[in-house]
C-alpha cells in the first residue's frame, strides 16, 4: 500500500506487517480491482478510519465487526456506523434500539459512530474493504491477518479493556483474548436476523461502563 493513511501510534506498531508479503498481495489485490473498474468501499483515505479516530493509547473498548457495508456512500471506516446523512441499516437501528433500551438514550438522529470512536471505541471490522453490492467479497485476502494483529496487539500491550463481540464471527476472532485482564461482552449479532436470539437485552453499554467505572477509568458516553 503506497500510501498508508494511519495514526502515528498505530503506525509505529504496525509498519513491519505492512512490509509482509501478504499486505504487498492484498495491496495489489485492491489496485487490480479498481482498475478493472470494480467500486471498492470505503474510499482509500477512510480504510484505517478506525485507527485515525480511536489511537491505540486511548482505546478503551473494542467493538468488533464482520466487513464494511456495501452500498453506495455506507462504509466509512467505522465498523456499523454510516456517515451523516445516510438510512441507518437494520443491524445499526437495533444497536439505537438496544442503547435506547439499555441506557434510555434516544435515537440518534444520525448514523455516525464518529463520536464513540473520538470517546476510545475502536469501530474495527475483521476485513476493511468490500466490492460494491458484494458483501464478504475481499474475505480471505489478508485483512484478517492484519486485524488478528491489531487485536493482539491490544491484548498484549493493554489490559482492563472491554471486548464487544457480536456474533458468532466476532466471538471466534477474539477467542485467543484475556478474559481475566479484559471484560469481554459477547451476545448474538444485531442483524434482524439474530437480534431476537440474545442481542436484545444483553445491555452491553451500561456493562461497559459499569466495568469501566469499577477499574477506576472515564466510562464511555455513549450518546450521539
Amino acid at each position: 500500500m503506497s500510501t498508508i493513511n494511519i495514526e502515528e501510534s498505530w503506525r509505529k506498531r504496525l509498519i513491519d506487517e505492512f512490509k509482509k508479503p501478504y499486505m504487498r498481495q492484498l495491496s495489489d489485490f485492491l489496485k487490480t480491482e479498481k482498475k478493472v473498474g470494480k467500486e471498492i468501499f470505503p474510499i482509500g483515505s477512510e480504510i484505517f478510519s478506525a485507527f485515525n479516530f480511536t489511537p491505540f493509547e486511548k482505546v478503551k473498548v473494542v467493538i468488533l465487526g464482520q466487513d464494511p457495508y456495501h452500498g453506495r456512500g455506507q462504509a466509512h471506516g467505522l465498523s456499523f456506523s454510516v456517515k451523516d446523512g445516510v438510512q441507518p441499516p437494520p443491524s445499526l437501528e437495533n444497536i439505537f434500539k438496544e442503547l435506547k433500551s439499555d441506557i434510555g438514550l434516544a435515537r440518534p438522529k444520525s448514523g455516525s459512530l464518529e463520536k464513540w470512536a473520538k470517546e476510545g471505541v475502536l469501530l474495527l471490522n475483521t476485513v476493511l474493504t468490500v466490492e460494491k453490492s458484494k458483501p464478504a467479497s475481499h474475505q480471505n485476502k489478508g485483512w484478517e491477518i492484519f486485524t488478528d494483529k491489531v487485536i493482539s496487539l491490544l491484548n498484549e500491550e493493554k489490559t482492563n479493556l472491554v471486548y464487544i463481540l457480536w456474533g458468532k464471527k466476532a466471538q471466534e476472532k477474539g477467542a485467543f483474548l484475556n478474559g481475566d485482564a479484559n471484560l469481554i461482552i459477547k451476545s448474538a449479532h444485531p442483524s434482524p436476523y439474530s437480534a431476537a436470539n440474545g442481542f436484545f437485552d444483553s445491555k452491553p453499554f451500561s456493562k461497559t461502563n459499569e466495568y469501566l467505572d469499577d477499574n477506576g477509568l472515564s466510562f464511555i458516553n455513549w450518546e450521539l
